[in-house]
């Protein structure tokens, strides 16, 4: 059986996991800055793997293309920024590129929008849709529920609601492929990011930087981004309970408006940094019982994320291990196109230009 590892490149942390024949050989979780700070280092931990094939950083996504054939237009439209801009998701990218020039078996992966089992008409003016590492994410919701419904892969359905360690996100499961997806700058919002923009403030902005769409979120309500989990799950002040009533109740609208297009989900499954505490988890399931049975993702390893984990499978299913089922359900196989296809509001030729894509 190939040996496979995911990777998981988090805001706050990026965590790895690496499947042997189907066990755990690696489960680790590195904060991003050091990670960042340390790229030759970071490679080598890879390059002594020894894994077969790399599901690596992808941003926004890509349709599944080695990292040895990416080109700098590829690696722009992956992580959505220019060669000037350093803020956000952008910082990644030399991470990126460090990969490619090492001759890792990296593969970039896809992002909600690449995904033909999204309707055309639901990308309309949409880029995030969920990145490629939220759709890591729903690769272990659709091995979870499988394993524990016993049922096929193509009989799995849910909502998962992941409200992460920046952002939040919710992303719609039918018949085992993603239907539909709110990203992190598209969507609720998250513990450090405000999510979606209302257009008047950002018009009043005047210029939406990468740095802007990290910030706003409930951190940035109550002014200590270091101890915002901790001051929304204990709330002390009006300002820590603004801060929590925002960040669950536009989580539950996230959910709500995902069960419009799928209305009979099995169940709703919370993933990422804000749902490993009780408290949160649990007035989360409370208000989303209306809609479907709410649970934690349960995986497989102890430390890594749900992202990594589901990458570790995505990996192990396209180098032809025993999770190939679940890449070919998916349809990941199918993926194509870029994230600026399907705009309107603005041209991709100008989208192309802020780029600086030729």
């Amino acid at each position: 059986m190939p040996r496979t590892l995911g990777i998981d490149p988090g805001t706050i942390t990026i965590d790895l996991c690496g499947l042997d024949d189907g066990a755990v050989f690696i489960d680790q979780s590195f904060p991003t800055a050091d990670a960042l700070a340390d790229i030759p280092g970071f490679v080598g931990r890879l390059r002594t793997a020894n894994a077969a094939l790399i599901a690596g950083p992808s941003g926004y996504g890509l349709p599944l293309i080695p990292a040895e054939r990416t080109t700098e237009t590829d690696l722009r439209l992956a992580y959505l920024s220019n060669a000037h801009e350093q803020g956000g998701i952008g910082g990644l990218r030399a991470l990126a590129r460090a990969l490619r020039d090492a001759k890792l078996p990296v593969l970039f992966t896809p992002g909600v929008v690449h995904l033909p089992s999204v309707p055309a008409h639901r990308k309309v003016n949409r880029v995030d849709m969920g990145t490629a590492d939220k759709v890591c994410a729903v690769a272990l919701g659709v091995h979870d529920q499988a394993r524990r419904r016993n049922c096929p892969l193509a009989d799995v359905s849910f909502i998962l609601l992941e409200c992460g360690g920046a952002f939040s996100a919710a992303i719609a499961v039918a018949d085992g492929r993603i239907v539909d997806g709110m990203g992190g700058s598209s969507g609720p919002l998250g513990l450090r990011a405000v999510g979606a923009l209302d257009g008047e403030v950002a018009y009043l902005a005047g210029t939406i930087t990468k740095d802007m769409l990290f910030t706003g979120g409930a951190a940035s309500i109550v002014g200590d981004p270091d101890h915002v989990l901790d001051r929304i799950a204990d709330p002390r002040t009006a300002r820590d309970q603004i801060a929590r009533d925002a960040l669950i109740e536009g989580a539950v609208k996230a959910a709500a408006a995902m069960a419009a297009i799928m209305p009979r989900p099995h169940e709703i499954l919370l993933s990422g940094r804000a749902t490993h505490r009780e408290a949160l988890a649990r007035e989360l399931r409370l208000r989303l019982s209306p809609i479907a049975p709410a649970r934690r993702l349960d995986g497989f390893a102890r430390v890594a994320t749900e992202a990594a984990q589901g990458a570790a499978l995505i990996a192990d299913g396209l180098a032809g291990g025993p999770n190939e089922r679940l890449v070919d359900t998916m349809g990941l196989r199918e993926a194509g196109g870029t994230v600026l296809d399907h705009l309107f509001v603005v041209s991709p030729d100008a989208a192309r230009a802020r780029l600086g894509i030729a």
